[in-house]
C-alpha cells in the first residue's frame, strides 16, 4: 500500500481505517495547501470526521489556510487506531483485576462470620453457654471488622489514576499473602474444630477475634509497603523532553520502573509548559535554506552525450562529483553566515512579538472599560440593560479578537486556544472581577499541559520504553522513555548521595576583638 502524498485544493484522499469491531469505516479527509489563500475550504462528508474550531476567527475575509476545520490528520488517525486497538485489553484487565479484588475482599469480611455461625448451623445443641467475656469478644469482633473495612476501602478502592503495564508487584504479593493467610485459618478451622464439632464456643470466637487482628496486621503492612516506603527521595529524576529540550528535575523514593514512570507523567502534565510542534518548524525551514537556491553551472561547457559504457560516461561521473563537491563547499560558506541571519530573524521576531502584545494590551484594556459590574440597587432600576457574563463576553470580545489573534499567531499558539475557549476564559475574568491583565496571563505566558483541553494534549497514549524490566526498582544511572506519537520523555535517575556531616563547637565567649589602627590613620 502506498503512503498518502499531499494533494492540491479540493481534491479528496479517502483513508480506511480498520480497527473497529468487525466492520469498516471510510473517512475521507480533505488536505488543503498550506498558502491557498483563495479557496475556502471544502467539509468532509465522511462519518469519522470531527469538529473543530478554525485557527482565523479574529479574520474579517473567507480565505482559509492550513488544515480544514473538519479534516483529519494524520496524527488524529495514528491516535484513533491506536485507542481502538488498545481500549478493549484495558477494559477487560482493568475489570477482571476489579472483580478478583472483590472476591478476595468478601472472602475476608466473611471469613470470620462464618466462623461464628456455623457452629450455631451445625452442632447448635453441643455448644456451651457464652458468658459476658465471650459477649464482650463479639463487640471487638465488630468494631474491628468494621475498623478493617474502612481502612480497605481508603487504601484499595481509590479511583485508578493509569493503566500500567505490568502488575503492581507489592499489591500482588500482599493479595496472594492474605488469600494464603485465610486458607490456611480455613484449614485449621476444618481439621480442629469442624470435624471434632468443638464445644468451646468461647475458643472459636477467640479464633475468629485473633483472624481479625491478624488482618489488621497484614493492613498495616500494606500501608508500609504501598505508601510510607516511597516518601523518604533515594533518586533525582531527570526528565527532558526530545523536541525542545525542556527539563525538570523531581526527587523520588523507591519506587518501580513503571510507579516512577507514573509520577513523572504526572508531574509531566503540571510543570511542563505545553508542547508547541509549530515553534520547532522555524529552524527546520532555516537548515532547509542552506542548500536551497543553489545552482551549480559549467563554466568549460556540456559534456556531450555519451555511450552507456565508455570514456564519456567516466567523464559525466566526474561532473556530478564535482558539482557534489561544489554544492558543499557553497553550503559551508553560507553556514558559516548563517548565525548573521539567526541573529536578525530572532531580533525581528522579538520586536513583533512586543508590537503585537502593546497592541493587544491596548486592546483588551479598553475593551474592559466598557463592561462595569451593577450593584442590586442598579440592576433594578434599568433591568433592560443588564446582561449576564456570558452576554457581556460576546458583547466586548469582536473589539480585541483580532489583535489577540495575530498576537497568538506571532507567538504560534493559535491552535492552542479556540474561540469558544477565549469567550468561556472571558466570561470567567467577567464573572469574578477579574482585571484585564488576569485576562491576557493565559496567553502572554504558556502554562502547563492541563491548563488546555484534552484535544490539545495529544499525549493520552503513552509508551513505556526500557531496557530493565518495569517492575524492577530504580537504580543508579537508569534510562527510560516514555514516548507518545509527537515526542518523548528522555528520563535519567542519579542515585542520591549520601551524606556525611560533622560537627564543630564555637565558645560564644571566644568571640572577641581589638582595634587596628595604622600610622596613616587620621585621628
Amino acid at each position: 500500500m502506498q503512503s498518502p502524498t499531499v494533494t492540491e485544493a479540493g481534491e479528496e484522499e479517502v483513508l480506511e481505517v480498520c480497527k473497529t469491531v468487525g466492520e469498516l469505516k471510510e473517512v475521507i479527509v480533505t488536505n488543503i495547501e498550506e498558502d491557498s489563500a483563495n479557496s475556502p475550504p471544502e467539509p468532509s462528508s465522511g462519518p469519522g470526521t470531527k469538529s473543530g474550531q478554525d485557527d482565523n476567527w479574529g479574520e474579517t475575509t473567507t480565505a482559509v489556510t492550513g488544515t480544514s476545520e473538519h479534516s483529519l490528520s494524520q496524527e488524529d488517525i495514528v491516535r484513533i487506531t491506536k485507542d481502538l486497538e488498545d481500549s478493549v485489553g484495558l477494559d477487560c484487565r482493568r475489570y477482571f483485576t476489579l472483580a478478583l479484588a472483590v472476591v478476595l475482599g468478601l472472602l475476608v469480611f466473611l471469613t470470620p462470620l462464618a466462623f461464628l455461625v456455623l457452629p450455631h448451623l451445625l452442632w447448635p445443641e453441643k455448644l456451651q453457654s457464652c458468658g459476658t467475656a465471650c459477649e464482650g469478644l463479639f463487640i471487638s469482633v465488630a468494631f474491628k471488622l468494621l475498623i478493617l473495612l474502612l481502612a480497605v476501602w481508603a487504601l484499595f478502592f481509590r479511583p485508578p489514576r493509569a493503566g500500567l503495564p505490568r502488575v503492581f508487584v507489592f499489591r500482588a504479593l500482599l493479595a496472594v499473602l492474605v488469600l494464603l493467610f485465610v486458607v490456611s485459618y480455613w484449614l485449621f478451622y476444618g481439621v480442629r474444630i469442624l470435624d471434632s464439632q468443638d464445644e468451646n464456643y468461647q475458643g472459636i470466637v477467640q479464633y475468629a477475634v485473633s483472624l481479625v487482628d491478624a488482618l489488621l496486621f497484614i493492613h498495616y503492612l500494606a500501608i508500609v509497603l504501598l505508601e510510607l516506603r516511597q516518601l523518604q527521595p533515594c533518586f533525582s529524576m531527570c526528565v527532558t523532553r526530545s523536541t525542545d529540550g525542556e527539563t525538570r528535575h523531581y526527587n523520588l523514593g523507591q519506587l518501580s520502573i513503571q510507579r516512577a514512570a507514573l509520577a513523572l507523567l504526572e508531574n509531566y502534565y503540571r510543570d511542563f509548559p505545553v508542547h508547541n510542534p509549530a515553534l520547532l518548524t522555524a529552524s527546520k525551514s532555516r537548515a532547509a535554506k542552506h542548500l536551497a537556491g543553489l545552482k551549480v553551472y559549467n563554466v568549460d561547457g556540456e559534456f556531450p552525450a555519451a555511450p552507456a559504457e565508455g570514456p564519456g560516461n567516466n567523464a559525466a561521473a566526474g561532473l556530478a562529483h564535482s558539482q557534489s563537491r561544489a554544492m558543499i563547499a557553497a553550503a559551508a560558506r553560507r553556514r558559516d553566515a548563517s548565525h548573521n541571519e539567526l541573529y536578525y530573524e530572532e531580533a525581528e521576531h522579538e520586536r513583533r512579538v512586543r508590537k503585537r502584545k502593546a497592541r493587544l494590551v491596548v486592546a483588551v484594556e479598553e475593551a474592559f472599560t466598557h463592561i462595569k459590574r451593577m450593584q442590586e440597587e442598579e440592576q433594578k432600576k434599568s433591568p433592560g440593560d443588564v446582561m449576564d457574563p456570558r452576554e457581556a463576553a460576546q458583547a466586548i470580545f469582536p473589539s480585541m479578537a483580532r489583535a489577540l489573534q495575530k498576537y497568538l499567531r506571532t507567538t504560534k499558539q493559535q491552535h492552542c486556544h479556540s474561540m469558544e475557549s477565549i469567550q468561556q476564559h472571558l466570561a470567567f475574568c467577567i464573572t469574578n472581577n477579574m482585571t484585564p491583565k488576569a485576562f491576557l496571563e493565559s496567553y502572554l505566558t504558556p502554562g502547563p499541559t492541563l491548563q488546555y483541553s484534552r484535544e490539545r494534549w495529544l499525549a493520552r497514549q503513552w509508551m513505556l520504553i526500557s531496557e530493565a524490566s518495569v517492575t524492577s526498582g530504580l537504580r543508579d544511572g537508569a534510562v527510560f522513555l516514555l514516548k507518545c506519537i509527537d515526542f518523548s520523555l528522555v528520563v535519567t535517575a542519579k542515585k542520591i548521595p549520601y551524606i556525611q556531616m560533622s560537627e564543630e563547637y564555637i565558645d560564644p565567649k571566644s568571640h572577641k576583638f581589638v582595634l587596628r589602627l595604622q600610622s596613616e590613620t587620621s585621628v
